[in-house]
């Protein structure tokens, strides 16, 4: 039984107030703290802000502190609900309660981080590990496979201060054997590609933008390309480490068009044609294995038209915005076949979880993320071990809310050692590792 809900305004990776809650049951006070993006979906689930100008710029949250409080906890409480057996139920209560299609009477942030806590209060209820609760929860099989990580290693976009308009370059250590190999193995390629950032434009571009990757002065994909090409080549490792784009192209799309150089005071407008022959271009010349994100979230026709010949994981970040409708929609159009699952965008882990499930029923794949504006809580860790997604993105190797996902992954891995258990790598199946 709830014994109590709390919550407290906290802050994020980049300053800013996030909501935090603790649920409290006989076994004791669980702890969620909920990020937030910074390139956002237009159909996202509604963070309830303060908006008051004089507290924190007007972005505080203690209106969804409140919320928790006041509203969502007597609720909860009341309706005695467990959180070992009813993750479900306690979900749909909290949907119920805000009674909105985008959550913006409660506020995503206050539901999500209520939704967290009590996940992680039911698999402590039951002494299981929360990656296997969250498994017991979606229905995946065994083994557990562990993920192949993608470091974001050079930002851009809205992520970082340089001219460079796609938002994140990374790197995948498909060639790993575990998931520890692969965190060693993108650790190092991050500390040379620092050394091949400060060698050719010297100590001040070894800045970073909000989730750990550097920021040099590049305007152009491939500038950002060629610099992993030189570092992993370096490592050893060209022939074990693929890359990876995320354009976050909605950030760039005005009047029909893209803007290459949106953050600047010139522009370069690509046509949708004129865009997917500069992604062809790249996918010719660098080993890319996933693109995320190529086209604005209301372009549904790019989008269907470039997958077509697309044969590479092609994943839809604001275009479905973890949302089951949009995944329905996507696939009705085949507009992409892979689904990425923020847990903020929907607002609570069962909505999550039916998201990725449906995907699979598509036979696509999910691709697990953070967020932008992130905290140091590692639930997305396990997530994607419990979903068996194969894959996730967690930022560079760089800076403790970054880093603590990576840990908790690698804790992981070793406790499922320990006891003995099958405990797979996802490597090069990273797309179909729930059918593994």
């Amino acid at each position: 039984m709830i014994r109590s809900i709390q919550a407290a305004q906290r802050l994020d990776s980049r300053g800013n107030p996030t909501v935090q809650v603790d649920v409290t049951i006989d076994r004791g006070t669980f702890r969620a703290l909920v990020p937030s993006g910074a390139s956002t979906g237009a159909n996202e689930a509604v963070e309830l802000r303060d908006e008051k100008p004089s507290v924190y710029g007007g972005k505080g949250v203690e209106t969804a502190v409140q919320k928790v409080e006041q509203v969502i906890a007597p609720v909860l409480i009341e309706s005695g609900l467990r959180v070992g057996t009813d993750q479900k139920k306690i979900d749909a209560l909290l949907k119920d309660l805000d009674g909105t299609k985008n959550k913006s009477n409660l506020g995503a942030n206050a539901i999500l981080g209520v939704s967290m806590a009590c996940a992680r209060a039911g698999a402590a209820s039951l002494d299981i590990p929360l990656y296997e609760f969250l498994r017991r929860e979606s229905g995946a099989q065994k083994p557990y496979v562990m993920p192949v990580p993608f470091f974001n290693v050079l930002n851009g976009g809205v992520h970082s201060g340089n001219k460079m308009a796609f938002q994140e370059t990374m790197i995948a250590p498909v060639g790993a054997t575990s998931i520890t190999e692969a965190v060693r193995m993108g650790s190092e390629v991050y500390q040379q590609l620092k050394k091949v950032v400060v060698k050719k434009f010297g100590p001040a571009a070894a800045g970073i933008g909000d989730e750990g990757g550097f920021a040099p002065p590049i305007s152009q994909p491939h500038e950002a390309l060629d610099l992993l090409v030189q570092a992993t080549a370096d490592c050893g490792y060209s022939d074990r480490v693929k890359f990876a784009i995320d354009p976050a192209s909605s950030e760039f799309f005005r009047n029909g068009k893209y803007n290459l150089r949106f953050k600047e005071s010139t522009s370069d407008n690509r046509t949708p044609k004129q865009l997917m022959e500069l992604y062809h271009s790249l996918l010719q010349n660098y080993p890319i294995i996933l693109l995320e994100d190529p086209f604005a979230e209301n372009d549904w026709n790019s989008w269907t038209e470039f997958n077509k010949e697309c044969n590479l994981e092609l994943v839809g970040d604001d275009l479905l915005v973890t949302n089951t409708k949009y995944v329905q929609e996507a696939n009705d159009k085949k507009a992409c076949d892979s689904m990425l699952l923020k847990i903020n965008q929907i607002g609570t882990i069962t909505e999550a979880i039916s998201a990725a499930n449906l995907a699979y029923s598509f036979n696509w794949s999910v691709f697990v993320s953070h967020r932008s504006g992130e905290t140091t809580d590692d639930f997305i860790a396990d997530i994607v071990t419990g979903l068996r997604t194969g894959h996730l993105k967690s930022g560079a190797p760089c800076r403790g809310e970054r880093v603590a996902k990576y840990n908790r992954l690698m804790d992981i891995e070793t406790e499922l050692k320990a006891k003995g258990e099958t405990c797979l790598y996802a490597g090069t199946q990273f797309r179909v590792a729930h059918k593994i």
